[in-house]
């Protein structure tokens, strides 16, 4: 193995870090035991999401300037920071500190560690086995979150704050794993040093770069949609009654599709094709949203694993998309790019969808995310298919 591919199991012990969730699943029951409603919840979570907006690009700038190595230690340490503040917080503000503070830590993660898995691979001349790797650590990432459900389920029979202290001691495992990367020599020579010169890349990407725009937003238009639907799953949960106990069983269940379909999603893009794949996650995410929310009962969680079955192979198959079209030594900024876009876009429409819920029905909240996911996605892809930039 060489020096550059051992960052790949490190890279796997960061995703672990980052989704092995004990929280996830008894959150919203933990919120809503600090007198919270789905509105406050979202509204908390908007403000995770602002946290995020704030830092995601600069993050990114900071991890093909700084370097990809040092931006994931600093976004570990905050990202342990944050569960140790929530282990020992109360009420709505004070959740408000260590959600900010969370917020910051994902967003020197994010982007950084994709850009470290592409330019790992390209330093060994691998980068054909990007989608592959990149389903792979996905994969991790949720068969993790699966099994923490459970591990969850049983810490919150001792109290809900209870998973909050483990998942201290899990987060802090991104440490150790950032510290021993090797970071990949593969920048272009000139590298953007200044901010006036990261702004002429984001003013590339959007208006020159059409390939490079309808990638990202792509990916971050998919990205909001599954973020979205995973804090409507247990309102959905509750709306058909099912026992605390059985929250972490589902979550662990959806989880597992998700990890599993991830490891096949390399397959289903070479067998498909670009265009084809990309209607496929379009019309099923879509359908998943809309069949949920037409049928909130036992027979509906059909859909909620309809839905994280194509979850996990949209996401290293758009990915991928950014990476072909992007330079290395921007590499970091642009998938930071996709996760400011996903983040701000989830800011302005979460707020939205939990007062839907709390004022009019779950099911509205489901249909209209659906419809204006199949909206977007459509608008967005419309100039590759008209010009069969996918084919």
């Amino acid at each position: 193995m060489s020096n550059f591919s051992k960052n790949i199991p490190r890279l796997y012990l960061v995703k672990i870090s980052k989704w092995f969730n004990m929280v996830m699943p008894i959150v919203v029951l933990f919120y809503q035991s600090n007198k919270m409603g789905m509105h406050e919840i979202f509204v908390l979570k908007a403000i995770y999401s602002i946290a995020i907006v704030a830092m995601e690009i600069p993050s990114g700038w900071m991890a093909d300037v700084w370097g990809r190595k040092k931006t994931l230690i600093l976004g570990s340490i905050l990202g342990s920071a944050g569960f140790l503040i929530y282990s020992f917080s109360y009420g709505f503000w004070a959740f408000v500190i260590a959600e900010i503070i969370l917020g910051i830590g994902h967003s020197f993660v994010s982007g950084a560690d994709s850009a470290m898995l592409y330019d790992s691979l390209k330093a060994d001349k691998k980068t054909d086995a990007y989608i592959r790797e990149e389903g792979r650590i996905t994969s991790v990432g949720n068969f993790a979150e699966a099994i923490a459900g459970i591990v969850g389920g049983f810490l919150a029979a001792i109290s809900l704050r209870t998973p909050f202290y483990f998942q201290f001691a899990v987060a802090a495992i991104a440490i150790p794993a950032a510290l021993t990367m090797i970071e990949p020599k593969v920048h272009a020579k000139v590298q953007a040093v200044t901010i006036k010169q990261l702004a002429v890349n984001i003013r590339d990407t959007f208006i020159r770069d059409q390939n490079l725009r309808i990638a990202i937003l792509l990916s971050a238009v998919t990205g909001t949609a599954t973020l979205t639907f995973a804090w409507l799953v247990q309102p959905f949960f509750e709306a058909i009654g099912l026992s605390v106990e059985l929250f972490g069983i589902f979550w662990t269940a959806l989880n597992l599709t998700v990890g599993i379909s991830s490891v096949f999603a390399y397959k289903v893009a070479q067998f498909m094709g670009r265009r084809w794949s990309i209607l496929m996650v379009i019309l099923l995410l879509s359908a998943g949203y809309m069949l949920s929310g037409t049928m909130i009962s036992y027979w509906g969680l059909a859909f909620l694993f309809l839905f994280y079955l194509v979850r996990g192979i949209a996401t290293p198959i758009f990915k991928n998309y950014i990476n072909e079209y992007t330079a290395s030594e921007v590499r970091a900024t642009m998938l930071s790019v996709r996760n400011f876009v996903i983040r701000i876009t989830f800011a302005g429409i979460g707020p939205l969808l939990g007062w839907i819920t709390d004022n009019i029905s779950l099911n509205k909240a489901f249909l209209l995310a659906g419809v204006l996911y199949l909206v977007a996605s459509l608008i967005i892809v419309f100039p590759w298919f008209k010009k069969d930039l996918v084919l």
